[in-house]
């Protein structure tokens, strides 16, 4: 059992009361232990618009600006990455809890909240460390947010043409993509919006990274899977004279020409998963790996 008050920071789904709905039964959880709770200011807002909780009574923080022992992740995913995106280098575990749809991140759901919390007391969990990615930019102002625990995408913004991206790998060249975009992905995001562009699914603690391209207008350009201490070097000629780039969904315009700069960081996530969690087992039940369709339809 845990031998010391511990104390946990909330960040949740702002954009959905559902993914909120649970809310009570966490705080019930943690106040049955006599922990400390913090929650994230924009999800603090969002509980007391919506009535879920009073105004007052309770820490609130802004951004990163937290100490915890462990982090709490309401919502899907997309919860999950903010909540790292806030953790940053802190190394806080965060534990996800599934108010989503597929939740390969966050993957507790809300009957085993109570289980999932009595576990952190008891220490029958394991740690995942998870690659993070940053992106730099030569002489432009500094990429906001950063760093990515799924991917960093370059991508076009007009809808009718691709952009060129020269791409070089620890300063060496390896091709020009003609594609609308292309993405780089840590094993984590190998699930996400990779996959969705053919790329392959890559195993934790792999230690690589994907480049995928987005839509490439030469059918034999193939997403490529390189160390993950290598450094990506990303040039980008455009029509409209600008691209976007995306770090972990979150996209900001920069001028064509703008090298971007894409590296391993030097600092992991840490997620929390179950002991008896398997990473194989995961994945045949989100992807739905050698289910018959046609059961469905007797």
């Amino acid at each position: 059992m845990a031998s010391r008050k511990l104390k946990f920071a909330l960040f949740g789904n702002i954009y959905q009361s559902r993914k909120s709905a649970n809310i009570d039964r966490i705080t019930s959880s943690l106040a049955a232990r006599g922990a400390e709770v913090c929650i994230e200011r924009e999800f603090y807002d969002f509980l007391v618009a919506g009535g879920k909780i009073a105004d007052g009574g309770v820490e609130v923080f802004t951004d990163g600006d937290f100490t915890a022992d462990f982090v709490i992740s309401l919502g899907g995913d997309g919860t999950l990455l903010r909540a790292a995106g806030h953790v940053g280098d802190k190394g806080t575990p965060i534990l996800g809890v599934n108010m989503g749809r597929l939740g390969f991140l966050a993957d507790i759901v809300p009957c085993e909240i109570e289980s999932a919390i009595s576990s952190l007391y008891e220490g029958t969990y394991a740690i995942e460390e998870h690659t993070v990615i940053r992106a730099e930019t030569d002489g432009d102002r500094p990429v906001n947010p950063s760093a990515a625990l799924n991917d960093i995408a370059v991508l076009k913004r007009d809808t009718a043409s691709m952009i060129t991206i020269h791409a070089s790998i620890d300063s060496e060249y390896l091709v020009t993509y003609q594609a609308d975009g292309l993405i780089v992905s840590t094993p984590t995001g190998s699930t996400a919006y990779s996959l969705s562009n053919g790329g392959p699914i890559i195993t934790p603690r792999t230690g690589t990274l994907c480049l995928t391209p987005v839509a490439p207008h030469s059918l034999n350009v193939r997403p490529i899977v390189i160390p993950d201490d290598s450094v990506v070097e990303l040039t980008v000629e455009s029509r409209s004279h600008n691209y976007l780039v995306a770090v972990d969904g979150q996209s900001e315009k920069r001028a064509e020409h703008t090298k971007l700069t894409i590296r391993k960081a030097p600092y992991t996530i840490r997620i929390v998963k179950r002991s008896s969690q398997r990473y194989f087992a995961t994945l045949r039940e989100k992807m739905m790996w050698g289910a018959d369709t046609r059961m469905a339809k007797g």
